[in-house]
């Protein structure tokens, strides 16, 4: 297959990039720069976002588009600029692959849309899956909720659409975890906030996979979670992580103190939701990890 990947240079893209290439398939990058970018056989870097970009010419064929565009919701507070730029890069950058759709001669079977699982808010009692209602005055889930209804655009050109809602996903070097193993390793780790709330992880492998999993699955369309199916609380999240390091779990950290810390960014910790991959489980999607146990173990055995 030829697939086309925004956001292709990201902490998923790189990843799901090597394993695209590593089964045979060809690449293409599309980025604001394509100058000084790693070679990589079968990898192509296509210059898009610029008046002057017109990489519908490069293409022969595309099978797929990824999109995994969009500016980081976890660094930085979020002042309202930061919040604009939040929405605004995932809205301008899905817009730009509707247009690039638009323009090819022969269209893509699939448009893979990156979204998250805030799309459902917070809840310390609700079982969310893909057929659940959004959350309403949240806002990340006005965010997911805008940022699908663009990438929705897309049916129009008769192909298919996949919103890929992520958990928490979950790597040693990267992300939410990278922050919480050093006080564990320094033997001060413990609850954050009350630790009841809900933490719908997923292990970076296998949301890896999952996202591949979406681009080939035709039967898989509209929301598609990518989470784990066993999500647990920010408590048992933290024992666990402990018993994996042999580290205590004493030491929590007060809500108040985080969203001092945080603002309201602090609602990635403190809040959370209990989501389970339903679409993955009745289309057989075989997880690698499917219990925290052995994802963390594999995550950590080094």
């Amino acid at each position: 297959m030829q697939i086309a990947i925004a956001g292709g240079t990201g902490f998923i893209g790189t990843r799901l990039t090597d394993r695209l290439v590593d089964q045979g398939h060809t690449v293409y990058i599309l980025t604001r720069d394509e100058t000084n970018k790693p070679v990589k056989p079968n990898v192509y870097y296509v210059k898009w976002l610029d008046e002057e970009a017109t990489p519908e010419t490069v293409f022969n064929r595309i099978d797929a588009i990824v999109n995994l565009a969009g500016e980081s919701i976890g660094s930085g507070r979020w002042t309202s600029i930061r919040k604009e730029q939040i929405l605004n890069s995932r809205i301008e950058s899905t817009r730009a692959i509707t247009r690039l759709i638009e323009k090819l001669p022969i269209k893509p079977k699939v448009l893979v849309n990156a979204s998250a699982i805030g799309y459902y808010g917070h809840s310390k009692t609700a079982i969310f899956t893909e057929e659940s209602t959004p959350a309403k005055k949240d806002f990340l889930s006005d965010v997911v909720q805008k940022w699908e209804k663009e990438a929705e655009k897309a049916t129009i050109f008769d192909l298919r659409v996949v919103y890929c809602r992520l958990g928490v996903v979950l790597h040693p070097n990267e992300g939410a975890l990278a922050k919480m193993l050093l006080p564990y390793r320094l033997f001060a780790g413990g609850p954050l906030g009350t630790g009841d709330q809900w933490l719908s992880w997923i292990h970076i492998d296998d949301a890896i996979q999952m996202f591949q999993f979406a681009i080939e699955e035709s039967r898989i369309s509209g929301p598609f979670n990518v989470t784990a199916p066993s999500p647990c609380t920010m408590n048992e999240f933290g024992k666990q992580l402990a018993r994996t390091l042999r580290r205590p779990h004493w030491l929590p950290a007060p809500s108040f103190a985080l969203k001092a810390l945080l603002g309201e960014m602090s609602t990635l910790v403190l809040d959370g939701q209990q989501v389970l991959p339903t679409k993955a489980i009745k289309t057989h999607y075989s997880f690698l990890y499917p219990t925290l146990d052995s994802a963390l173990t594999h995550l950590l055995k080094s």
